[in-house]
């Protein structure tokens, strides 16, 4: 098995390399001044599966990936597999208003031309696998997430809202802790109240997981209130750093005592590493 690493992942796409003993090949890509990607693989013939680990998000990712399934296919790999850390355009799964494509089929039935395996991490809708054809698999951050903080005193795992608690309850039961979700009362038009639903958090170590973080407004409110509950410490982890508009500066200057990520985005906080997880799946 050899393993290329697309821009958007090269780090991850390394150490998923390592977790599976197996040769690691960086894709030399970069644009050209006109904004099209160009990319190259250094080898004369590939006669081996191949896993490209590249995202879909932003847009310039999504083209470098059908690149360097052609580039792999032309230098001969047995097979495909396609594993997009952060898949892009999942949230747009069915026409809402007339006249909109449905993004996410239409990224699917791309990939899935010159693919025989896809393995995303907690797409944000995971029925939208159901565009592949090809075998496709999404897997859970939460095993990651929760190795991460075994020792780091935790006592209570939170969601952001009761549609999350599923993924509170996953860290949470691997941690042997108790877990709920936060739950937001609008008291007028201009104040919300946003607290556990039944957990007392004072003088408690809380973690808040969530699948993705995208501005952390609701984050930064949610971690003032637990404060004033009395909770000891606040943390949040979260699958994909999305982190727009200063979003990093702006959770690391609040109440939180930390903020991390999973490397599905590379950023300056995506310190919980998937690649393990990826290569359990691989070698199952």
């Amino acid at each position: 098995m050899i393993v290329v690493g697309g821009s958007s992942s090269k780090d991850l796409a390394k150490e998923l390399a390592k977790a599976l003993d197996c040769q690691f090949i960086a894709a030399a890509s970069t644009r050209f001044p006109d904004g099209e990607c160009y990319t190259r693989i250094d080898a004369e013939k590939i006669d081996d599966d191949v896993v490209i680990v590249q995202n879909t998000y932003p847009d310039g990712n999504l083209v470098e990936l059908l690149l360097l399934q052609d580039v792999v296919r032309n230098l001969g790999a047995k097979s495909v597999t396609c594993v997009i850390p952060y898949f892009g355009y999942a949230r747009q799964d069915r026409i809402f208003k007339n006249g909109e494509p449905e993004s996410a089929k239409v990224v699917c039935k791309t990939i899935n031309m010159n693919c025989d395996r896809v393995i995303t991490i907690d797409i944000h809708k995971e029925d939208v696998l159901r565009y592949f054809t090809c075998p496709s698999t999404d897997l859970k951050a939460a095993e990651s997430i929760a190795a991460y903080f075994a020792d780091k005193g935790i006592d209570v795992v939170m969601s952001p809202d009761i549609g999350a608690a599923g993924r509170a309850k996953d860290v949470g039961t691997r941690l042997g802790v108790e877990y709920d979700h936060l739950e937001k009362t609008r008291l007028s038009g201009t104040e919300v109240s946003i607290k556990p639903a039944k957990s007392n958090v004072d003088g408690k170590s809380v973690l808040i997981v969530d699948d993705m973080i995208s501005t952390g407004g609701t984050i930064m409110a949610a971690t003032a209130q637990l404060k004033a509950a009395g909770a000891k410490s606040v943390y949040v982890a979260c699958t994909h750093g999305v982190f727009v508009n200063n979003a990093i500066e702006k959770l690391t200057g609040s109440y939180l005592d930390g903020v991390l990520s999973c490397n599905t985005l590379e950023n300056p906080v995506s310190h919980i590493s998937v690649a393990d997880i990826i290569a359990k799946a691989l070698k199952g």
